[in-house]
């Protein structure tokens, strides 16, 4: 009889280790949430344009197309009459708002660029305090700053009293731009106040753009016998495009639309076509005649804008 042995049991070393939940793959590989960081962070920065801008302006635009009255209520009908009727109506007010404007913005433009050049070039240790002083009047408010202009340009006042003793005021009677002595309530007083709040618009982007040209191109030029004419505009201007560019853009833009000079130191015959839109909207409460003055003035100014900055070249903004 043959006697088989048993096989030994293998040594229990307790129970077995616990492997953990499965690892499931991540929804998003990594790779593509790396490249979705940045449409996230912009995130933040469309809601804010979809809420606070393209909602207004598509009710802007429905309200533009409607008919109706206060009492009784308005209805969209599609009325696109109303954009020719207050183009007919108000183009008086569309060409005075271009006009004054432009002069503001060629004003702040000559008025803007010596002293964009002096703080970038000439300044020195002073450089922060004269951006500061150009600043300054931010930390008033428009409203103010306008009403100041009002006792400035008063009848009474110096300003007045020294250009009645040149005989100035003769000269820019005749020119059509103020009315016998005064000066308040005439189209002059209208864009010195535009020019004035608005010059802080073109000095910023015109001395950040002279900033970045290096001072050695000018001793280049020196050195091969450039006058300083000619080192101006041959490079230093061309170079300073993308600012002239800016300003002038950030001066226009707003001066087209402004009404609160031409309210304060103007007469009605100096009403902008912000006036307009303002008195439709507050006091005689014709909406849609209102929504189509204010999309007939971005329709123009953004082709206006449009048209300049393809022809001024300036790649940088293109």
């Amino acid at each position: 009889m043959t006697v088989t042995a048993a096989p030994e049991a293998a040594p229990d070393d307790g129970p077995a280790p616990d492997a953990g939940p499965v690892q499931k793959p991540p929804l998003i590989k990594p790779a593509v949430r790396k490249r979705l960081v940045p449409y996230w962070l912009l995130l933040p920065g469309i809601l804010w344009l979809l809420i606070f801008f393209a909602a207004p302006l598509i009710y802007q635009a429905s309200t533009s197309v409607q008919t109706g009255s206060l009492e009784e209520g308005f209805k969209v009908t599609w009325h696109f009459q109303t954009y020719w009727d207050a183009l007919t109506e108000y183009y008086p007010h569309f060409l005075r708002s271009v006009l004054y404007a432009a002069t503001a913005t060629v004003l702040c433009l000559l008025l803007g660029y010596p002293l964009a050049y002096l703080i970038a070039f000439r300044a020195g240790r002073w450089r922060n305090l004269v951006m500061i002083l150009v600043i300054a009047p931010f930390f008033t408010s428009f409203l103010i700053r306008t009403l100041a202009w009002k006792t400035i340009l008063a009848d009474s006042g110096p300003v007045v009293g020294a250009l009645n003793s040149l005989h100035l005021l003769d000269v820019t009677s005749y020119l059509g731009i103020t009315e016998g002595q005064r000066v308040l309530a005439t189209p002059l007083a209208v864009v010195c106040g535009l020019t004035y709040n608005f010059l802080p618009f073109m000095i910023l982007p015109l001395y950040t753009s002279l900033e970045r040209i290096d001072p050695r191109l000018h001793e280049a030029a020196g050195d091969l016998y450039a006058r300083p004419i000619t080192t101006f505009r041959r490079v230093t201007f061309p170079l300073s495009m993308p600012g002239v560019v800016a300003g002038t853009l950030l001066t226009f833009i707003p001066a087209a639309g402004d009404y609160i000079n031409a309210e304060l130191l103007g007469s009605t015959d100096q009403k902008m076509i912000g006036n307009v839109i303002q008195s439709q909207f507050l006091r005689v409460l014709d909406y849609p005649t209102a929504a189509a003055l204010s999309f007939i003035l971005m329709a123009a100014i953004l082709t206006m804008v449009t048209v300049y900055i393809r022809k001024s070249g300036t790649e940088d903004l293109v």
